[in-house]
């Protein structure tokens, strides 16, 4: 996945919606990384797509990219 800004979605990345809200990228299923947390045993049947473990909705599934998703910060 992709964020509206053309850059690929990675395992850790930071993103920020438009309410303020944050959240950290848990696993990118598209380029196949997973958190020790969020291992692909649990979440590879989703087939595409991220999970995003938001300070305001929790765990959050993505195929596409939310429109008011930016990325703030990539991982360490």
């Amino acid at each position: 996945m992709r964020y509206p800004d053309g850059r690929e979605a990675r395992l850790g990345d930071k993103v920020r919606y438009s309410d303020g809200s944050t959240g950290i990228v848990v696993c990118s299923i598209d380029t196949d990384e997973y958190s020790d947390s969020h291992s692909k045993e649990q979440w590879g049947y989703l087939e595409k797509g991220i999970l995003v473990d938001t300070t305001s909705m929790g765990l959050v599934h993505y195929e596409k990219p939310d429109n008011d998703m930016v990325l703030i910060e990539r991982a360490q």
